[in-house]
Parts: structure tokens; sequence; C-alpha cells
């Protein structure tokens, strides 16, 4: 059986993740990951770079920002990569933000679904209905559609 390679090119990485070159040396700009340079000043990977670019799929795809997302892999030693153990514990300590994320698109689901489901947006009624901007006052951004215990209605 032939030995794996320790290292691999930005290329390799990049067919073997499904991340695009540019989003792996966007990572790698923003610190989420890291590349010796070759020789030829081309950037090589350890084969461990794999799982971690994994760990950032995975927690952006259950909505944590790139912040949280460089956050956690500092707690993390750089030199390998991501256990499940470790995986564990930071998404345990995730699970309250993530908890109150999907109360939030719950409803909003069910409101949306209120409102669009009659076809007229019945703007006397509607929730979501912001007449003569009265929410600029608590700040920028779509305020109606915050939680309750941030200010929405």
């Amino acid at each position: 059986m032939t030995k794996l390679a320790d290292h691999l090119s930005i290329g390799q990485v990049s067919e073997r993740s499904g991340v695009p070159h540019t989003a792996l040396r966007f990572y790698e700009d923003r610190g989420l990951i890291s590349s010796e340079r070759s020789a030829g000043n081309q950037r090589r990977y350890p084969r461990s770079i794999l799982r971690r670019i994994a760990f950032i799929r995975a927690a952006q795809r259950v909505g944590l920002s790139l912040e949280e997302v460089s956050a956690a892999l500092a707690t993390l030693p750089k030199d390998h990569a991501p256990t499940k153990a470790d995986w564990a514990r930071l998404s345990k300590s995730w699970q309250e933000e993530l908890d109150a994320r999907i109360d939030a698109l719950q409803r909003l689901r069910d409101r949306l679904t209120g409102c669009v489901g009659c076809g007229c947006l019945s703007l006397r009624v509607c929730g979501l209905y912001n007449q003569d901007d009265q929410m600029a006052r608590f700040g920028p951004g779509a305020r109606l559609l915050k939680p309750v215990s941030e200010g929405g209605a």
C-alpha cells in the first residue's frame, strides 16, 4: 500500500475538502488554518488540515460566525486535527446560543406563515409592519424580527 503524503498542495486540499482555494486562502488570512511554504513558495498543508477545515465548515453550517469559529479553534492545539472530544466540548458550549437561534427562527417561520398565507400582508394586524419607521428609535436592522427578549414583536 502506498504511503499518503504528509503535506498537501492547496489544490489537493481544495479537492479533498470541497472548499474552493479562494476560501482556503481566506481562512488562512483569518488565521483559521495555516500552511508551510515549499522551496518554490507554494502552500503546503499538513494532512490534518482536512479535519480542521471540516470542523470550520460544520461550525459554519450550524450558524456560527467565523469570529466564533476562530475563538473556538484558538482553544485547540494547532499541531493536530480537532478530535471528537474537542468537537463535543465546543458544541456543548454553543448549545444555549444555538437553541436561542432555533427558537427565533421557529417564531419567525410561524409569523411569516400567518402573514404571507393570507396573500394581502394584512398591514393593520401584521406583526412585521413598521409604519412610519417607528422602530428606528430601537436601532438599525429588522428590529421586529429579533427575539422578543431583545425588543422585537
